[in-house]
């Protein structure tokens, strides 16, 4: 498999990406900056996430959309007002795939609508991620198979029937490369939240490459990954 000249290989060191998500907290030249220092690095591509708040959620005070957890910083807040905060701006999103192209970073990104894959394809975006959340958004994979680029599917939030359905809709839709993740959604997620047997579990069951979508905070779980078959 090959995500433009880089070859995925598990006898070639490993494909390192570095996800942008909201840390540039609304400041475009934060947001180069951490561009800058992923290439510094040493990582080999950047990912963000495209959204706006209306599209991936309600501009909503009833209970449904507000956040409880009584040990979460956002506690009180609405989802609307979260994703306020948390999203990339659409008219970012060319000039940072422009500034990662000029470092030689590979760049793509996760959508998550259709309207969103739509805006990326004008913006050649090379391959697709989806995240955990998404699984199950049949519409969305079908959307981004159709492209017949490569697709990155996160498992986190997914059981073995609904990856295998997901990945089934993906392959019938024009997807000829597909990764899948193993991936553990807690945020951060703990060592002993690991099980990196399912590694292999999805090799051998969907014949495909297999990676990590990390949530620890150091690197032991990425490198007992490697070790493992990732």
């Amino acid at each position: 498999m090959k995500i433009k000249k880089r070859s995925i290989n598990i006898k070639k060191p490993p494909f390192i990406i570095a996800e942008m998500s909201g840390n540039h907290n609304h400041s475009f030249e934060r947001a180069l900056k951490i561009v800058k220092e992923v290439k510094k690095s040493g990582a080999d591509a950047i990912k963000l996430q495209t959204y706006t708040p209306e599209t991936i959620t309600l501009n909503s005070n009833r209970s449904e959309f507000l956040i409880k957890s009584k040990k979460n910083i956002w506690k009180g807040q609405t989802l609307h007002s979260l994703y306020s905060k948390g999203y990339t701006p659409w008219e970012w999103h060319e000039k940072i795939f422009n500034y990662a192209e000029s470092l030689g970073l590979d760049f793509f990104s996760t959508p998550f609508d259709e309207t969103a894959v739509d805006f990326l394809e004008k913006l050649k975006c090379p391959m697709y991620k989806i995240s955990s959340f998404e699984m199950t958004d049949l519409p969305l994979i079908k959307r981004i198979a159709k492209t017949k680029k490569p697709i990155i599917m996160s498992t986190g939030m997914a059981n073995l029937k609904e990856i295998e359905i997901s990945y089934e809709i993906a392959k019938k839709n024009g997807a000829k490369e597909i990764i899948l993740l193993y991936c553990v959604s807690n945020y951060p997620s703990k060592i002993y939240d690991f099980n990196l047997k399912n590694i292999n579990i999805l090799k051998e069951k969907f014949k495909c490459r297999v990676g990590l979508s990390d949530h620890s905070k150091d690197n032991i779980i990425a490198k007992l990954s490697i070790a493992s078959g990732a």
